[in-house]
């Protein structure tokens, strides 16, 4: 185990630091939570923030492998068998705790039962599960996927298959008549009648399946600049779920630019962004999103800088963007999957990571970034040469120019986009370039007011602390405890790279 290399890493689905070993029912939470997703790592003698190899006191190390085993056997239900190892990088010793993917799920806390102990791993949270969390953890345990489970609420003949029946002979040049139905899994036989499953109903008409699936479509913007301020366009996809991302790709096409130039006795062209990975990860988003959550869409985004593609659910546990040349296979929906594979809609099993990053490289300017933003997985292809110029306030009351920091990722309507820092109530660069400067390893807002000479905690806040946190320029040191009287601050990555370009634009 390389752990100069593990220190590097963000704390996230699989992963979690800890500086010392953390109260019983926080630890057998993330216990919990690993087990019912993808299974993770709890590092023990290891502080997040600022990220420290601390250690713990080699003569401790045996009594807490037994604390550890304790608070697991006595918390966690059903049983739960962890791997807790010892390391030592130079004087300095650690805990590993390796909690592999469970298969008796939904594991929960013994003392507060299935339905209300039951966590799941958010980014690099434990969240509690509701009770559409709970069921989808069940049938994974039973092997078996939303999408094929029964709807008993309409007859099959309620939904409209007309432009499925359609699509379904121009691609494959067969009539898709009861018969293909019952084999590609879409209708079933019960008791001599048939019964459609929640994938027949995704494949027909939106006013037929709007009852059951109102969310089941794809919301797309073009927005002027790079907030959610003004928006140009937008367009609402309810077509079958079969044509779907193609689209969206014709909505993404017709905001984006396309070059030609010419070569020997040939005019050769090219879209800015990579459209074969972007066609990839809109089937990705249609095929693997979450049909059993509601009140979510899937959200195509346009900025001046990027593409941005939201989808409702989480990885697959299997999954692993970080390796995106391996061939990687782990089917939510497996009737809607095979379905879309006999329509050539996507290829072979595990394919598509490798077509995304296969596309990536004949587009050096254009950076692949993807996050789990709570119960939603999303991807930006994102311009790395764009850099606008927001207007902001000077302490003079004069109007002056610096480049705007790098951009809040929205996903949903909710989140803030970045005109805080453009608004006429906001502070100068030179007071943000003071105020991020003086930020060493962390710092506090006392320190910051008096270096700004403020007096008004709320205010100091609400113009400098809350904007540079939603921008992510700022992080808490006690994230679970915003009001913490011991809460600090500290410089992000993005926080970092953001003043180099304050101190840049400066000197030049």
């Amino acid at each position: 185990m390389k752990i100069r290399e593990i220190l590097t890493r963000p704390e996230g689905r699989r992963l979690e630091f800890k500086q010392e070993l953390p109260a019983s029912a926080e630890l057998a939470k993330t216990i919990v939570a690993f087990a019912n997703d993808a299974g993770g790592n709890i590092f023990i003698g290891i502080c997040n923030t600022p990220r420290e190899l601390t250690g713990v006191p080699e003569a401790e190390l045996m009594k807490m492998e037994e604390q550890i085993a304790s608070v697991i056997h006595d918390h966690c239900r059903p049983v739960i068998i962890p791997e807790i190892t010892f390391h030592a990088d130079g004087n300095l010793h650690f805990i590993r705790i390796q909690i592999h993917r469970g298969s008796d799920l939904p594991y929960h806390l013994g003392s507060k039962g299935e339905k209300e102990g039951t966590y799941i791993r958010i980014g690099s949270t434990n969240r509690r599960a509701d009770e559409a969390i709970i069921a989808e953890l069940k049938r994974r345990k039973r092997n078996i996927s939303f999408d094929a489970e029964s709807v008993y609420d309409k007859k099959a003949s309620d939904f409209d298959l007309t432009d499925f029946r359609k699509q379904y002979q121009e691609l494959t040049n067969e009539d898709l008549d009861d018969t293909a139905l019952v084999k590609l899994g879409l209708m079933r036989t019960e008791q001599g009648s048939p019964v459609a499953t929640h994938s027949l109903a995704l494949f027909s008409d939106y006013e037929s399946r709007k009852e059951l699936f109102p969310f089941s479509k794809i919301e797309c913007a073009r927005f002027k600049g790079i907030s959610t301020d003004t928006r140009i366009d937008d367009k609402t996809i309810t077509e079958q779920i079969g044509r779907q991302p193609e689209e969206a790709l014709k909505f993404i096409q017709r905001h984006v630019s396309r070059s030609s130039r010419i070569e020997g006795v040939y005019t050769r062209s090219r879209w800015e962004y990579p459209m074969a990975a972007i066609r990839e990860a809109l089937r990705n988003a249609v095929v693997h999103r979450d049909y059993s959550l509601t009140g979510k869409d899937i959200k195509v985004a346009i900025y001046d800088d990027m593409v941005e593609i939201t989808s409702p659910g989480t990885l697959p546990p299997s999954i692993d963007f970080h390796e995106m040349e391996a061939r990687q296979s782990d089917i939510r929906n497996r009737i809607i999957a095979p379905v879309f594979k006999r329509l050539g809609l996507i290829d072979q099993w595990g394919n598509g990571l490798k077509i995304i990053a296969e596309e990536l490289r004949s587009y050096p300017d254009i950076e692949l970034k993807w996050f789990e933003r709570g119960l939603q997985f999303q991807v930006q292809f994102v311009r790395k040469n764009f850099h606008p110029a927001v207007q902001v306030t000077e302490s003079d009351g004069s109007f002056g120019t610096w480049p705007a920091p790098g951009r809040h990722q929205v996903g949903t309507r909710s989140a803030p986009g970045r005109h805080q820092v453009g608004a006429r109530s906001a502070p100068g660069s030179n007071q943000i370039e003071i105020l991020l400067s003086s930020i060493g390893t962390s710092g506090n807002i006392r320190e910051f007011m008096a270096l700004l000479g403020w007096k008004d905690r709320s205010k100091f806040r609400a113009k400098y602390i809350t904007p540079l946190l939603e921008q992510g320029i700022l992080a808490m040191t006690i994230p679970d405890k915003p009001n913490s009287s011991r809460q600090e601050y500290y410089l992000t990555e993005k926080g970092r790279t953001f003043l180099e370009t304050l101190q840049n634009s400066r000197d030049h």
